[in-house]
């Protein structure tokens, strides 16, 4: 029983693996330029990849909190759960951006002169991603609470994209076509990831209603939002969160 919390940690792992594989394999089909015929990817698999990084995002979820259950944590546990995370939600959001931002530049005029140099910061990503998750295996001061933006919510916020692409209720589609927008994303999670700024912890250490009023009100917004805003509720939610955690900054206990 005791490798149980181990065994979700894989499953996490497993699923960012696969997610993977969804990102990299895509259809060709021939399309014609100029008289020339060219090679283009369909997104169709991105979509699966997003439903596995929410897959993983639960397994993350358990792991930890089975951990705690059978009273197993441990420092292998940890490690294994940081090298989990930055393939979940540090290398498959940068390859779905990577997908997003390419076919951004399929919109363009001069698609075929764009430059592997424009789809780079994409990677950004889980650099930055694994940057934090190093920083917070060191850093004991965020045992209840974090300093920076957790990787899985940065994990789950792009992996929405492609969904709310798929299902556009709120025209939100249009903006995760320009480049612009993208990179912009891509620079506020990076950005989040490594900031100063403590942010709310999910986790009810305590029992006091007080202390407990920020993290009931992003339970709110979560039941509130998912309902009305189907996939476009994820970067609602996220940038409540954000919002939430700077107005309402939580306690970081000392080093």
């Amino acid at each position: 029983m005791k490798q149980l919390p181990n065994i979700l940690t894989l499953g996490n792992l497993f699923c960012g693996a696969l997610a993977i594989i969804f990102v990299l394999y895509a259809p060709e089909t021939l399309t014609e330029y100029n008289g020339n015929d060219y090679k283009v990817i369909s997104p169709a698999p991105v979509y699966w990849a997003s439903i596995l990084v929410v897959l993983a995002g639960v397994f993350d979820l358990f792991d930890g909190m089975v951990a705690r259950w059978l009273k197993v944590s441990s420092p292998l546990g940890k490690e294994l759960d940081s090298l989990a995370d930055v393939v979940s939600f540090g290398v498959v959001p940068g390859m779905i951006l990577f997908r997003l931002l390419r076919s951004a530049y399929m919109q363009m005029p001069d698609v075929f002169d764009v430059s592997l140099v424009n789809l780079a910061p994409a990677l950004l990503v889980p650099c930055f991603a694994a940057y934090r998750l190093a920083v917070f295996n060191l850093d004991t001061r965020q045992s209840e609470n974090f300093i920076g933006m957790p990787t899985p919510a940065v994990g789950l916020m792009v992996a929405s994209f492609p969904l709310i692409m798929l299902y556009d209720s709120f025209g939100m589609a249009h903006y995760l076509q320009n480049i612009w927008v993208l990179y912009g994303i891509i620079a506020v999670l990076c950005y989040l990831m490594v900031s100063p700024h403590p942010m709310i912890s999910m986790k009810f250490k305590k029992l006091k209603a007080k202390e407990n009023i920020p993290r009931f009100i992003i339970l709110a917004i979560v039941v509130i939002s998912i309902p009305v805003l189907k996939f476009a509720a994820v970067p609602f939610i996220f940038a409540s969160y954000v919002i939430l955690s700077l107005v309402m900054p939580p306690k970081i206990s000392q080093a």
